[in-house]
């Protein structure tokens, strides 16, 4: 086997960048949050390896052929303007995100069955899909779009209405991850035809960063 010049002088940054991570972890809000749902740095550290580097896998799970219309230049979604890449896609590809999906569900169900709670959560899944959906809207050329800000205030705000004891935080990191990937993402597939986008990921294609920071805010805000 053979070894590129560089290969080594990656593997250190990516060490120390792990070191850094690790380090992080243990100080930082990350670990105060995750630490409010009941895991311990090590799970902390092996959920975010997985989040990160599960970003970048997409599992493709269907094609849809687009309904071509003409796209703008540019569109102004909550005081945020998107410019759409030029060029007709045909079809889209519909994709289900490892990091910002797969994983965040498993958590979740983790956290269900530690927990021993079902209903909590549930209700407040239902609370946020409902809001996320009226407030989602589509971007020709891009995605789905929803503010950042929006999904964990609900869910801080259903889990101090709906939990008992102290299980606000895990209600909110439930109801925030989950109730925003099925309101934002699931029950606007139906929108996907008209998006005009290469490619559709649930979860992903620059989701990842406010599911996981939803996850995050909402527990620390509850």
């Amino acid at each position: 086997m053979i070894f590129g010049p560089y290969a080594i002088i990656f593997f250190l940054f990516f060490l120390l960048g792990l070191l850094f991570l690790f380090a992080f972890i243990h100080v930082g809000l990350i670990t105060i949050a995750f630490e409010r749902i009941g895991l311990s740095p090590s799970q902390v550290f092996g959920f975010l390896l997985l989040s990160l580097f599960g970003s970048h896998v997409n599992i493709p799970v269907k094609r849809l052929k687009n309904e071509i219309s003409d796209l703008p230049t540019a569109i102004r979604f909550y005081g945020v303007t998107y410019r759409i890449p030029h060029g007709i896609q045909h079809y889209t590809v519909v994709a289900v995100n490892l990091g910002g999906a797969v994983v965040p569900l498993f958590l979740s169900l983790y956290l269900m069955l530690k927990w021993g709670m079902f209903l909590e959560p549930l209700l407040g899944i239902c609370m946020v899909s409902a809001i996320s959906f009226f407030l989602a809207r589509p971007i020709p050329g891009l995605g789905i779009g929803l503010p950042l800000f929006i999904p964990p205030l609900l869910a801080a705000l259903a889990a101090v209405l709906i939990s008992t004891g102290n299980h606000a935080p895990v209600v909110a990191y439930i109801s925030g991850t989950l109730g925003t990937l099925i309101g934002a993402d699931l029950l606007h597939l139906k929108d996907v035809a008209r998006l005009e986008a290469p490619m559709v990921s649930i979860g992903g294609a620059g989701t990842f960063d406010g599911i996981f920071l939803t996850g995050i805010i909402a527990v620390l805000l509850a």
